[in-house]
């Protein structure tokens, strides 16, 4: 294995221990109930939906995993190499391999050293990564980063901003506060709170000048975001759907809106809610919620209330 391919791997994949005797005593437990989900090919189809009421602190990842899933490990006990019966493989160059995120973010260490709180949404997904070795961040775990037990337990607090969203910045609003997230909008970069998740909802040509955007510059080898924004032509620009190679399959036009997560280095998340015109952000406002953003990593909203997770497959 390269030097690079192996720390991808293991930046990305789950280290885990000998979960069985791993020397934690059952530990008093957190109020809520945490979620798991595997699922592969970038949330297409799910594998396992599982819940966990009240998980003890001694809980970790790869202990709820286990409970649930059958794996097998790799590299001396080092890797999940497998989950119920996928492991990770490597044909015609490109390569698979499993991934996990804890509240919407990649986790940057092994499932062993994880702990699981109620509340928690975890989420493992089998992914080509071949185009894109890391994607920091995703939107399939809302109401997750927002809302309260990804800060926690506390209100968590989130910074929104406004770069011309008007009815879909409302929207927005009302979707961060039906979660119970503690909203600030548009404050002041002095003022703004470093450490807490961003959402940014306006028209593309104000909201890719936001650093954490810079333009999508670099593709999802970069950003990890599966789309692009082509333009402007005559004043508009097009949203154009990549695949997992990634290379563009679809113009998806510029009435397109687009919901996608953005995470550099260990900042928080930010979250762009945007689109070439109006019309656009508010069909990308529209989907915060559960039920259009679930297991998805980013999120094209079309004409008509219909939605298309992204990468395209």
């Amino acid at each position: 294995m390269s030097s690079r391919r192996g720390l991808a791997r293991g930046a990305a994949l789950a280290a885990t221990a000998l979960f069985a005797g791993c020397g934690f005593g059952p530990g008093s437990s957190s109020k809520g109930t945490a979620t798991l989900t595997v699922t592969r090919d970038y949330g297409a189809r799910v594998m396992v939906d599982a819940t966990d009421s009240a998980p003890s602190e001694s809980d970790t990842v790869i202990r709820l995993l286990d409970r649930s899933a059958e794996i097998t490990t790799h590299y001396g006990g080092g890797f999940v190499q497998s989950i119920d019966g996928l492991s990770g493989s490597a044909s015609d160059g490109r390569r698979s391999d499993w991934f996990f995120y804890v509240n919407g973010v990649e986790s940057p260490v092994g499932a062993a050293d994880v702990r699981v709180r109620g509340g928690d949404r975890i989420w493992w997904d089998y992914r080509d990564w071949t185009g894109a070795m890391s994607v920091p961040a995703v939107v399939g775990s809302w109401p997750e980063p927002f809302a309260p037990a990804s800060s926690g337990g506390d209100a968590g607090s989130v910074e929104l901003e406004c770069e011309g969203g008007g009815a879909a910045c409302r929207t927005a609003a009302r979707a961060l506060r039906g979660i119970g997230a503690r909203l600030t909008v548009d404050r002041r970069a002095a003022d703004a709170d470093p450490d807490a998740p961003r959402v940014v909802v306006g028209r593309w040509a104000r909201v890719r000048e936001a650093a954490a955007v810079d333009g999508l510059r670099g593709g999802p080898a970069a950003n990890g975001v599966f789309a692009t924004f082509k333009g402007p032509v005559n004043g508009a620009y097009r949203l154009i759907a990549l695949d997992s190679t990634p290379s563009p399959v679809r113009d998806l036009g510029p009435g397109a809106g687009l919901v996608a997560a953005l995470r550099r280095g260990g900042g928080p998340v930010t979250w762009i809610v945007t689109g070439s015109g109006e019309p656009a952000v508010r069909r990308a406002a529209r989907l915060l919620n559960e039920r259009a953003l679930r297991n998805r990593y980013a999120v094209a909203a079309l004409s008509g209330g219909r939605s298309v997770g992204l990468p395209l497959p």
